[in-house]
């Protein structure tokens, strides 16, 4: 029998999401501050992954991963920081929404460490050439960086990362089992002609000469 959502079981105010799950701890309730201190720009320097949280106009929201050797998030002040945008595959759904609404959340990670960072605040999009050219990687710059403007920085718990056994490789799955990006874009594109074969080069050349 199938299971959906039934409009009677829904949680609808915050007084309710309360009573269930109660109220944080005067620990969490402070742990936030407003700008890069010493601990916040010491994470985000060793961390080599961050995931940009966005939304449009209409609250259509999106999420997209950046990652690149540790450091590679320029901090340019206590309130300020930059992500470097890499050549992608130019939907720029990250770009469009932070033009369009001009917030983001960013939850950056270290391998190996449980805890993650949060961060949240203004975004907007930059071409400064002299502040793009700190980014560089093998001579190349960034056309375009995402700036923040930080309002909460704050660290996150460990719960999900012991949950899920995330860095565990114990509890990886086999790479034989592992889902097949070459097939899933055969099925969801359905082009013409297209192969997992001729897929899977494209997805490789790619991933080999146009990272920077």
């Amino acid at each position: 029998m199938q299971i959906s959502a039934s409009v009677e079981n829904l949680i609808t105010t915050e007084e309710e999401l309360r009573e269930m799950l109660g109220y944080p701890s005067e620990l969490v309730q402070n742990k936030v501050v407003s700008i890069i201190d010493e601990h916040c720009a010491n994470f985000i320097d060793k961390s080599p992954f961050v995931v940009i949280s966005t939304a449009d106009e209409n609250g259509f929201c999106d999420v997209s991963p950046r990652g690149d050797k540790p450091g590679f998030v320029y901090i340019i002040n206590e309130k300020q920081l930059v992500i470097p945008e890499r050549p992608g595959n130019k939907r720029m759904d990250s770009l469009r929404n932070i033009l369009a609404n001009g917030r983001a959340g960013l939850l950056f990670f270290i391998p190996g460490l449980k805890e993650t960072l949060r961060v949240n605040g203004k975004a907007m999009l930059t071409k400064d050439k002299k502040l793009l050219e700190k980014m560089a990687v093998k001579g190349k710059n960034p056309l375009i960086g995402i700036v923040v403007e930080v309002e909460e920085c704050f660290i996150h718990c460990a719960k999900a990362m012991i949950r899920s056994g995330l860095w565990n490789m114990d509890t990886w799955a086999d790479k034989n089992d592992l889902p097949n990006a070459a097939k899933i874009l055969l099925a969801h594109a359905n082009l013409p002609n297209a192969t997992v074969e001729t897929i899977d080069k494209a997805l490789e050349e790619s991933y080999t000469k146009r990272l920077y």
